[in-house]
């Protein structure tokens, strides 16, 4: 926040601020460049493949560790 901002929200009561921190809000939501609906879908497809690939992996993971332990311990 610039100077002249800060001495704003200082003479400003309460519920004017909240009001001001809810219009900054608005303006830097409005700044945002939103994906479109087919990079929305492509971007949640990698994603759940990546998970599903990570849980594959942590799961033969611990199988394996798994076995080891059984076979170490009896």
């Amino acid at each position: 926040m610039t100077e002249s901002t800060e001495q704003v929200a200082e003479e400003l009561g309460f519920f004017a601020r909240v009001g001001l921190f809810y219009r900054q809000i608005i303006n830097e939501l409005r700044k945002v460049v939103w994906p479109t609906r087919n990079q929305l879908t492509t971007y949640t497809a990698v994603v759940l493949v990546f998970v599903s690939f990570i849980i594959a992996v942590v799961s033969l993971l611990d199988l394996v560790l798994t076995k080891i332990v059984f076979w170490v311990f009896g």
